[in-house]
């Protein structure tokens, strides 16, 4: 009995921990000569996608996320930022509420989290 116990708690964990993960990660490394100095520059960016519910949000500056990771993760937004509904259709920000569920695209500038797409997600 204690054995099948184990075996139910350790299968409900790894769904619950597997279903929890809601960003990934991508890095993109570019390299440019610059002609008149003959010196490489190297840049790096990282990219990231967040999932979450949003729990603030002011057009033009920021959106802050419960991400269910107990922590809010807060957000600047670009000065161009994309918002798209779940059908994948552009639209405005002020579609865009409060516990929404979101997909948002992100590059890390500095210390800064900058969004520059907002996707609306079915629950």
């Amino acid at each position: 009995m204690k054995l099948l116990l184990t075996i139910v708690s350790a299968v409900a964990l790894s769904v619950v921990v597997a279903s929890a993960q809601t960003s990934s990660t991508n890095t993109t490394t570019t390299t440019s000569d610059t002609a008149a100095e003959g010196a490489n520059t190297t840049t790096t960016t990282s990219t990231t996608d967040g999932l979450g519910t949003i729990t603030e949000f002011t057009p033009g500056s920021t959106l802050v996320l419960n991400t269910g990771s107990g922590e809010p993760v807060h957000y600047k937004l670009a000065k161009n930022v994309t918002y798209v509904n779940a059908k994948g259709k552009t639209i405005t920000a002020e579609r865009i509420r409060k516990d929404r569920k979101v997909r948002v695209h992100n590059t890390k500038e500095g210390n800064d989290m900058v969004v520059d797409k907002v996707t609306i997600v079915r629950d």
